[in-house]
């Protein structure tokens, strides 16, 4: 994927400029907030963080919706297709998928019928609870996700160009921890990795 594809879609028309300490900020967006009312440092700094990161998801997720598309799927379809690539063999009950997408059952059927059609997934019910279904995803969908990988790896990497290995461990750990503070996901002991 073209990453410069989003730059003409991207509503982002800020200042970006270095501090004292050579980190980027939106220097227009910090003279918008500063002259609407006094906030402290603390306070600044989180609405500056907060504002660029609500930024980044949007366009991850145009980048994600477009990448989806060129592959003939949605973002959701996408979704059901590496969540089946991780699952034991390659096959999920229904709800437990719905479960791991955060959908409804409702979202997960129609998904699972759209990737039916194009003979990425089958639905296999299991013989011994006539109650439970499991999507499982075929050799074709195998091959359809495989063949992306390597292209998403690569616009991975171009929207990471110049962040260090531990500036990339850094904003993993602040993504995770504000994961954790909206989910209250509890967190496991240290660990060597």
């Amino acid at each position: 994927m073209d990453l410069s594809e989003t730059r003409g879609d991207c509503r982002f028309h800020g200042t970006l400029a270095t501090d004292r300490a050579g980190r980027l900020y939106d220097s227009r967006f910090r003279e918008a907030v500063r002259s609407r009312r006094p906030l402290s440092e603390r306070e600044l700094r989180t609405v500056e963080a907060m504002t660029a990161l609500r930024i980044t998801a949007r366009l991850t997720r145009q980048l994600m919706d477009r990448w989806a598309d060129k592959h003939g799927l949605s973002e959701g379809r996408l979704h059901v297709l590496f969540q089946l690539s991780a699952a034991p063999n390659h096959r999920l009950p229904l709800g437990e998928l719905a479960d791991h997408l955060d959908v409804s059952p409702r979202n997960v059927t129609g998904l699972i019928d759209h990737l039916e059609q194009d003979g990425l997934v089958q639905r296999i019910d299991d013989p011994d609870d006539r109650r439970l279904t499991y999507a499982q995803l075929t050799p074709t969908g195998g091959k359809r996700l495989a063949g992306m990988r390597a292209q998403g790896l690569e616009w991975q990497l171009k929207i990471a160009a110049g962040l260090s290995i531990e500036e990339l461990e850094q904003l993993r750990h602040a993504c995770l921890q504000l994961i954790g503070n909206m989910t209250g996901a509890p967190v496991a002991e240290r660990r060597s990795a």
